[in-house]
């Protein structure tokens, strides 16, 4: 994980690997390692080896081996990119260009080679970038990200949207629609992805999912565990995570 991004990687037990319905803040571009994949969203399926589906969309997933997910937040210059560039039509996409064709040659060959921690972050932050080069972009609101910072600096806290706003110099109610506007979420629920993501960087450098837990602010695991599978479609223990 990085700033603004992660790379993760499905490696089944089994042949094949079902996520029921789910959505998630962060733009997903999937890319096959080993065998296929199937992205299902608003009455639209894609097959792989490379496609990508939009922030909040609700999707489904059915895979046979493994494959590699590179989470992208929207509201970063690269994410507002990737937003302009691959979604003008509907929620999924598929990427076939000679720039996604080299990160998923590069993707393969880290697999294979059992590469991990450092070398995948560097590779994926590559591959965001070579994404996002040449498109389009406006650049993200300062008093958005401003917030956004905020709240991940008092994550172990309560955080609220008034305490919030008074950190950017708005009112709540300002604040409200301007961050709405430019995350497509309200702040509660940005909130809980902010800790969500917490989450899953203690719990992939080496944390248990309790101290995970109650580190980013959840009540216990069990809360965690409930808030992973609904919103990616899976069990906390069902990934590996391929960068931390």
């Amino acid at each position: 994980m990085w700033q603004g991004a992660s790379l993760w990687v499905l490696a089944s037990e089994h042949d094949t690997s079902e996520v029921q319905p789910h959505a998630h803040h962060a733009i997903q571009i999937t890319f096959s390692l080993q065998g296929g994949f199937e992205l299902c969203s608003d009455g639209k399926c894609l097959t792989g080896p490379i496609a990508a589906v939009a922030s909040d969309a609700r999707h489904t997933f059915r895979g046979n081996g493994a494959v590699a997910f590179l989470f992208v937040a929207p509201e970063s210059t690269a994410g507002i990119a990737l937003t302009t560039t691959l979604f003008r039509h509907g929620p999924l996409a598929r990427l076939d260009s000679p720039p996604a064709s080299a990160a998923l040659a590069a993707l393969r060959q880290c697999f294979d080679d059992g590469e991990a921690g450092e070398a995948l972050r560097e590779l994926g932050q590559e591959v965001v970038a070579e994404l996002a080069r040449g498109a389009e972009a406006g650049r993200p609101d300062p008093r958005v990200l401003g917030m956004v910072d905020y709240a991940a600096n008092q994550l172990e806290d309560r955080v609220t949207l008034p305490a919030a706003a008074a950190h950017i110099n708005l009112s709540p109610s300002r604040a409200r629609h301007l961050f709405v506007a430019h995350t497509g979420l309200p702040f509660k629920a940005y909130i809980l992805w902010l800790r969500l993501e917490r989450a899953v960087r203690l719990y992939a450098d080496g944390a248990s999912l309790t101290e995970a837990a109650h580190m980013a602010g959840f009540a216990d695991s069990a809360h965690l565990s409930r808030t992973f599978r609904r919103t990616f479609g899976l069990p906390a223990a069902a990934l590996r995570l391929a960068a931390n």
